[in-house]
């Protein structure tokens, strides 16, 4: 619930006097910081009598909160899947299982995390053998970063078996037959190798398959949907290279597709013989569709299908028995779907999506038919509903009725397309959400969502506390800046390493975009972001602090220098395709120190902050944070301090 908690902490620092312009809040763990604003360096306390009306707000906030969560907690999901010969759930920390029929509808336990030896784990992949005779699952503690893969013979029995096999530090597997299970193991934040696990009546027998031996690649391994193929990805930050395992033959050692060259990125699916491939060959470096024989793979064998037009961009693809279903957005961040014939690829149909649908969730596993998938779409505000797909029907999409409760889509929400234009022209997105005409929503409080990293999109599924702020009239904005997935992908893969600050321009000039169209005002106007996306919003706090009241950091990266300069971190080496080399690079280490939040702080009134960040964090180092914390505090010391000693002037 740590959304939660952020939520509530920018709900009640704008909406209460818990946190004025004149006072600073500063949380990170373990310790929580108080410091004072521009009249004296001295901590603020506050009565017994304010505190008590914190606390009953903080009350009736919980009270709704856990009441939202409540209202979309039979919502649909994908922890429902289908075998060949039975329906699974994941519930919880088990995964239970039941016939087609109704005859068949009694529940049986077939896996418990306890298990692996660990009651309190959450179950993260779930993997069927080709007949459903054997039954693969990985098991996680929260306080753990590496998994362990639990192997399951399935039969009548109605209770859970005890495992055919536990496999530690497990991170991806899949089935390549009823016997061979593919899998990558996982040390620290790294994957490099990849095992074969052959189960025989005599004893398991695992070899080493691949080994990959650059530090900055992630190997993982995936199965193509119509399950004939296992693939084998290895993606770093600016190139990627995928091998083949033919489930026909899985003893066979792996096929490589087209060899790793900088700047290319490709990802490779199947369909009768065919690899149909999504790779970044397109004008600009985006992705297009491409079609290859299984035979020949290489690169000089691929030929081009399906290329978005201008401005829009290709985000993942399905693949069917004669389609291929292509998920993309448009120029201003509308999310779209293009069903393509395989056998006539030059005859796509668009399918009409609700104005409302920002994100797509597919089903990957316990897929059984090969015409036809379904998937989830849904919005911050609007709880997902699940679609079903058939390009080859007469209807080819169809809705699944809601589940049933008051008001599961809010008719009266407004969903509305911006643009802003960056200090160097470019039109940069922005999605809002709001209850009131735009017109109107000057007096509204306003959050500001931004993320702008790794070529990634802003996280847009539901979430319920964002359903209660709408409901509450927050204005919700979410700006889609270059650096992540929305604006495309070449400004991010072709290496800009040096334009990082032109995120920072996209989000300061989205935000003055809003103030300029009448949504909210400065003294109304909180920032979130998580994560990377904290770069942006730590250098746009430095930057023009004017623009905000109160931001939030969640296990911010705000120290990127320092970081990326100790390359005895998990991450540092792995990383430095996306924000360079400052070890061996001076243009690099000049380029991040020109935005690293942490080491551009200067003495000046900044927005209040709620700070979160955890011990065990493993990706981002706890000490950067202290040390962007310490700064900041002493800034504005040095600032108050300053403006302590100034003469008052006499009106």
């Amino acid at each position: 619930m740590n959304s939660c908690t952020i939520l509530r902490s920018v709900l009640l620092s704008l909406n209460t006097s818990w946190v004025s312009n004149q006072r600073r809040w500063i949380r990170s763990a373990p310790s929580l910081y108080r410091t004072a604003g521009h009249t004296s360096n001295t901590t603020v306390h506050h009565s017994e009598a304010t505190l008590g009306k914190l606390r009953s707000l903080n009350r009736q906030f919980d009270r709704r909160l856990r009441s939202v969560y409540q209202r979309y907690a039979d919502g649909p999901d994908h922890t429902v899947f289908q075998g060949s010969h039975h329906v699974y759930i994941v519930e919880g920390c088990g995964i239970y299982r039941m016939g087609h029929t109704e005859e068949e509808q009694d529940m049986v336990q077939v896996f418990h995390t306890d298990c692996a030896g660990d009651v309190e784990g959450t179950i993260q992949r779930v993997r069927l053998s080709a007949t459903e005779s054997i039954l693969a699952a990985t098991a996680k503690n929260s306080h753990k970063e590496e998994a362990k893969c639990v192997v399951i013979r399935l039969d009548n029995h109605n209770a859970p078996q005890k495992p055919m096999l536990i496999l530690d530090n497990v991170f991806s597997f899949e089935w390549a037959s009823d016997d061979v299970l593919v899998y990558t193991t996982q040390e620290g934040l790294q994957c490099r190798h990849v095992f074969r696990l052959h189960l025989t009546n005599t004893g398991n027998q695992s070899e080493l398959l691949y080994e990959e031996k650059d530090p900055e690649f992630f190997v993982e391994v995936s199965r193509s949907r119509d399950q004939r193929l296992l693939t084998i990805n290895c993606s770093s930050k600016k190139s990627s290279e995928v091998w083949l395992i033919d489930s026909k033959c899985p003893f066979s050692p792996p096929t490589q597709v087209q060899p790793r060259q900088p700047g290319l990125l490709y990802h490779v699916e199947h369909s009768n013989n065919l690899l149909y491939i999504l790779a970044n060959t397109g004008t600009g470096h985006e992705y297009q569709l491409l079609r290859a024989p299984l035979s020949s793979p290489a690169m000089q064998h691929w030929k081009p299908i399906f290329s978005p037009g201008p401005g829009a961009v290709i985000k993942d693809m399905e693949m069917l028995q004669d389609h291929c279903v292509i998920t993309g957005r448009e120029p201003q961040g509308q999310l779209q779907l293009q069903s393509i014939s395989l056998k006539s690829p030059d005859h796509g149909t668009v399918l009409q999506l609700p104005s409302w649908a920002c994100a797509v969730e597919t089903q990957r596993i316990g897929t059984v038919d090969k015409d036809t998938f379904s998937f989830l779409l849904s919005s911050p505000v609007h709880p997902p509903i699940r679609y079903h797909l058939s390009p080859a029907h007469q209807r080819p999409l169809s809705r699944e009725h809601a589940f049933q409760h008051q008001h599961t889509l809010l008719t009266e929400c407004h969903t509305t397309r911006l643009q802003a234009a960056s200090q160097d022209g470019t039109m940069v997105p922005m999605t809002l959400f709001h209850m009131k005409a735009l017109a109107d929503l000057s007096e509204a409080p306003l959050l500001v969502h931004v993320y702008g990293a790794y070529g990634l999109d802003l996280n847009m599924s539901f979430s319920p506390e964002k359903r209660l702020l709408l409901e509450d009239n927050w204005t919700l904005a979410y700006c889609h800046v270059r650096g992540g997935g929305e604006c495309g992908v070449s400004w991010h893969r072709a290496g800009c390493l040096q334009q990082k600050m032109k995120g920072v321009e996209d989000l300061s000039a989205c935000i003055q975009t809003l103030f300029q169209s009448g949504v909210s005002q400065p003294a109304l106007t909180a920032l979130t972001a998580r994560s990377a996306g904290a770069v942006l919003a730590g250098a746009l706090c430095n930057k023009n602090p004017h623009l905000l009241t109160a931001v939030h950091l969640q296990a911010p990266f705000v120290d990127v220098l320092g970081t990326m300069q100790d390359p005895s971190l998990p991450l540092t080496i792995e990383e430095r395709g996306e924000w360079g080399d400052p070890l061996t690079n001076p243009q690099d280490r000049d380029n991040i120190a020109s935005y690293c939040p942490c080491h551009n702080i200067v003495p000046q009134l900044y927005p209040s902050m709620l700070i979160t960040a955890y011990s065990g964090d493993s990706r981002v180092p706890l000490s950067g944070v202290l040390k962007y914390v310490e700064r900041l505090k002493k800034a504005i010391q040095t600032h108050t301090s300053s403006s302590s000693r100034l003469p008052i002037k006499g009106i």
